[in-house]
């Protein structure tokens, strides 16, 4: 395993891994001996890959790929390298690996990006057929050579062939696997037939932002009264000690069996709370172990600290800063969905607090792949695929289009500082705003400098766009318009 680890560098890190990752199979592949117990080859590759990992519950209907136990990420750029390569590798092995990762399960999950790439590679690779079948000479004594040529019998089937409780004698189908929520392929006539239901339907990742269903979910008196006298102590408590047992009780009325948590914390309103009460309830209102980052973490996020930083005018202060920050560290996917996409889709556009905010939460929090991708989504995503979560009496803070102006390049430019690797789209996708913005922007000072991070950080990926670019930069006139045209004349 220690071998593949810098081609899985290179996954992360790189802003063109599929060129380098090629290069760098390429290279191996030469240079690996031929006596090898385990050669490294593009074979070896998507064989580790389809290689099974046992989660820790151990049921067999819980294994997992090893590209599954990967960072979102990585497994997108890997889906990515595979596409753009397909002819280099087998085609049953990447029919294989890419229908497994689409297939939903029991607590499975998958990411969106994931998902698509998975997807465009099913589409794109040529569908094995069985057409071979007519051809084979029956007479011949070299069996094996026709298995090992043609792939007759590929490993799923084997598997599934060893498994017990079968429905049909001749056919290796378990009553586990004949499920309403199944992936049905028929891929062998050419056809594709997907009938994803509710695990796609229902998948945590896209958070969806429509909150109505909190209306059908009824509350007994004592329930609106118990709430009603939360929401005054919130406002009115003097002390830790009184924060504390609110934390107590908030939690026991959330979280009691048959309520609905999100519409309790819409009754207490704890976003009224001065900034150090509120720092308190964040610190306690969460156990640090919830399973599903998506429901409580996400709800007390949004509920305490999103409805703040939506109104912020000034620095925000450093107790509620720095409690935000210790939150988002252990929730880093509600940090995501409940706090940092809403605030970019501020309605009244970034300002340089709400700014720094996000800036502060993705660099102390988040994983640079992870940012990588959130930038990806953000960027390039349809505007259904931008989900996020926040409470129905805040819709109206939140726009459903990114507002461009100066501080949302700021946000750009703290992001390239970082180090995060941009993807090839995202990349795209900011330099047809700056063809689109830059007469507007001509004389910002804050424009240019985002744009001469964005040539310096991303160059590699700038070539195609360099003479557009240029013609855009003509169109400013800071001062630093002339160090811009010099470094994109460099490329």
């Amino acid at each position: 395993m220690e071998e593949w680890i810098p081609l899985f560098d290179i996954f992360l890190n790189s802003s063109i891994p599929e060129t380098e990752a090629s290069l760098w199979l390429d290279q191996a592949s030469n240079s690996s001996s031929s006596s090898a117990a385990a050669p490294i080859n593009r074979s070896s590759f998507v064989s580790l890959l389809k290689t099974q990992c046992d989660q820790n519950s151990s049921p067999a209907t819980n294994k997992l790929l090893f590209i599954e136990t990967l960072p979102n990420i990585v497994q997108s750029k890997i889906l990515s390298f595979l596409l753009l390569e397909y002819q280099r590798f087998r085609v049953s092995d990447l029919f294989w690996l890419a229908r497994e990762m689409l297939r939903g399960g029991s607590g499975k999950v998958v990411d969106f990006w994931v998902q698509r790439d998975a997807q465009n590679l099913l589409d794109r690779i040529p569908k094995p057929k069985f057409d071979w079948v007519s051809h084979l000479d029956l007479d011949s004594a070299d069996d094996d050579s026709f298995r090992e040529e043609f792939d007759s019998v590929p490993d799923w089937l084997s598997e599934k062939a060893a498994s017990t409780g079968t429905i049909l004698p001749w056919l290796p189908v378990s009553f586990d696997d004949v499920d309403s929520e199944m992936v049905v392929v028929d891929s062998w006539n050419g056809e594709e037939i997907s009938l994803i239901k509710v695990n796609m339907e229902e998948d945590h990742r896209e958070v969806v932002d429509n909150t109505d269903h909190i209306m059908n979910v009824g509350l007994q008196a004592d329930d609106y009264e118990m709430a009603a006298n939360l929401r005054v102590q919130i406002t009115s408590s003097e002390s830790t000690s009184e924060v504390l047992t609110l934390c107590d009780e908030i939690r026991r009325l959330s979280l009691g069996k048959g309520r609905d948590s999100f519409r309790v914390l819409a009754l207490i309103e704890p976003w009224n709370a001065d900034d150090e009460t509120a720092a308190v309830l964040l610190s306690n209102l969460h156990s640090g172990n919830e399973v599903d980052e998506l429901g409580w973490p996400s709800q007390v996020l949004c509920s305490i600290v999103l409805p703040k930083f939506l109104s912020l005018e000034k620095s925000a202060s450093r107790v509620l800063m720095f409690a935000t920050i210790e939150f988002c560290k252990i929730h880093q996917r509600a940090a995501e969905y409940a706090l940092v996409f809403p605030l970019i889709f501020r309605k009244k556009g970034l300002n340089n607090f709400v700014c720094e905010v996000i800036s502060r939460v993705l660099k102390e929090c988040l994983h640079l792949g992870h940012i990588s991708g959130f930038c990806q989504k953000l960027l390039c995503g349809r505007t259904e695929e931008r989900r996020f979560m926040f409470l129905p009496c805040h819709r109206d803070l939140i726009s459903e289009e990114l507002t461009w102006n100066e501080s949302l390049f700021i946000l750009f430019q703290n992001i390239l500082i970082h180090g995060v690797p941009l993807t090839q789209d995202s990349v795209d996708c900011l330099v047809s705003k700056v063809q689109e913005l830059a007469e507007r922007y001509s004389k910002s000072l804050k424009f240019g400098n985002f744009l001469l991070h964005f040539i310096a950080k991303c160059a590699p990926m700038l070539q195609a766009q360099k003479y557009q670019l240029i013609e855009s930069v003509k169109c400013t006139n800071s001062l630093v318009t002339k160090s811009i045209l010099s470094k994109l004349n460099a490329l």
